[in-house]
């Protein structure tokens, strides 16, 4: 499969993949089935618990599973960033997770309640497995952070995402939709399964690094934390089997915990990190300035991941899913991003460029913030569909593709910025680290929203949503009016 994506290369005679090292079409293939078969069931969770034919759930508590969800795959991204490091290496754990990917999408896929939470939470864990090991092994594929063909390599490996996302919802989503919800989980197993197949055969294209465990854990490493997972382990077996035995046991017993951690472990994280006394007091000052960027992009991803959660369920309900007379399925709005960005990316890219070269390009400050308040004007605009749905009457389509582009537009301003100024601002000592701690933002922005429905807030409520936007586009003013001071504290990172 990847072979027919490759030509020869001018120089050696030997096969590239446009240009770039063979592995990187592996890679990319994989991401892709990876991504195809993640979002087809991402887009078809929320609309699946809510349907009568599924599990019949009310909105809040779908917002609330979707958002605990999602957040899971984030906050497990840094355990398997781990598990490459020091236990199997990166092609290992990518191998391992894209079977336990497939092993959870063929669980969702079985008519049964018990079974589908236990498919969720398999997913979630390979996704987390694979997440942060496969980015890894796109970079071993290059002569170190000075090949200059390794931003391109990136670029080519990110489209791959945006691919799969895009023709998930559009085969998984008609499917689920249209003919049978555990026949399109199946077929989101069927994805991840060529994604496995094609990954092991073209695994002789891949930099050997990749085979590498960096940081082996000692025998005594091994034990002691196989130890402790055993305890913990067996406290929450012992909890919940007590929950169960007393009759007292309910999905929020499971859910609020979750909630609670994903809100609870990222200020552990940071907070552990900003008092390492190790640290240089720039290293200290970079912490600080970093931190207003996490709370920020926390509420960015708060109200960006509703995209898949409350504007969907909204959809299902409210909204005129047709456009010039043809109906499409509700899951088809999910494909919406992952065109738009295929399609923006590159002219912000050139954008950019373009400024930077007359010295005009904003600094990360203000493309931040002007994230924020992208993010924020969205809800703005979402309240005018909920007005029209509050009236009795079908919200147009135009107005969810219209929300769904401006947090594009966001999205791009804001998401690429924060990556990058995460490295940056990195302290020398949690380097690698700092990734997953960005990864953490997400996590707690979604947890955020998953509380919340869990406490009976109505997250499709005008109220609410112009709450919500009020607070994106506040922060977004709040690190705009404060960028003297958020400049001073990152010192020489611009």
């Amino acid at each position: 499969m990847a072979s027919s994506l490759t030509k020869d290369s001018p120089s050696s005679g030997e096969k590239t993949f446009f240009g770039h090292p063979r592995g990187l079409a592996t890679l990319f293939m994989t991401e892709m089935w990876e991504r195809f078969s993640y979002y087809g069931m991402r887009a078809l969770l929320p609309l699946y618990l809510i349907a009568p034919g599924g599990l019949d759930m009310n909105a809040g508590t779908a917002t609330a599973i979707y958002s605990v969800y999602l957040s899971l795959v984030y906050l497990l991204a840094m355990p398997g960033g781990w598990f490459g490091d020091r236990v199997w290496g990166p092609r290992k754990t990518v191998a391992i997770a894209g079977g336990v990917i497939m092993l959870g999408h063929l669980t969702l896929a079985l008519p049964s309640e018990g079974t589908f939470f236990a498919g969720l939470g398999l997913v979630a864990i390979g996704s987390g497995l694979l997440k942060s090991n496969i980015s890894t092994m796109v970079g071993h594929l290059y002569d170190g952070p000075e090949d200059p063909r390794r931003d391109g390599g990136f670029t080519i490996f990110y489209m791959g995402i945006n691919m799969g996302a895009f023709a998930a919802p559009l085969v998984i989503g008609t499917v689920g939709e249209n003919v049978n919800w555990h026949l399109g989980f199946a077929l989101a197993a069927l994805g991840m399964g060529l994604g496995v197949v094609q990954f092991l055969i073209g695994t002789r294209h891949l930099n050997e690094r990749s085979l590498v465990v960096p940081k082996p854990l000692s025998k005594d490493e091994r034990a002691a934390t196989l130890r402790k997972s055993m305890i913990w382990l067996g406290v929450a077996a012992v909890f919940y089997i007590g929950t169960v035995v007393t009759g007292v046991y309910t999905l929020n017993w499971l859910l609020v915990p979750i909630t609670i951690a994903g809100l609870v472990i990222p200020v552990m994280v940071l907070t552990r990190i900003k008092r390492d006394k190790e640290l240089s007091a720039s290293e200290q000052s970079k912490m600080t300035g970093y931190i207003w960027f996490f709370v920020a992009a926390a509420i960015f991803w708060m109200i960006y991941d509703q995209g898949g959660s409350t504007l969907s369920i909204f959809a299902e309900s409210s909204a005129e899913n047709s456009v010039f007379g043809w109906d499409f399925p509700v899951s088809w709005y999910q494909s919406v991003n992952p065109v738009l960005i295929m399609a923006l990316a590159p002219v912000f890219a050139a954008f950019w460029l373009a400024l930077n070269r007359r010295g005009k390009e904003p600094s990360t400050i203000v493309k931040f913030s002007s994230g924020l308040v992208l993010v924020g004007a969205s809800f703005f605009v979402f309240l005018m569909p909920l007005t029209i749905a509050g009236d009795g009457h079908k919200a147009a389509a135009m107005w969810l593709v219209a929300i769904y582009f401006i947090q594009t537009v966001a999205e791009l301003t804001l998401s690429p910025v924060g990556l990058s100024v995460t490295t940056k601002m990195a302290p020398e000592k949690y380097a690698s680290q700092m990734m997953g701690v960005w990864f953490l933002a997400v996590t707690a922005g979604d947890c955020t929203t998953g509380l919340l429905s869990l406490a009976g807030v109505g997250l499709n409520g005008t109220g609410v949503v112009a709450l919500e936007a009020t607070l994106a586009v506040a922060a977004g003013i709040a690190i705009f009016m404060y960028r003297g001071k958020v400049k001073q504290l990152m010192g020489e990172v611009r």
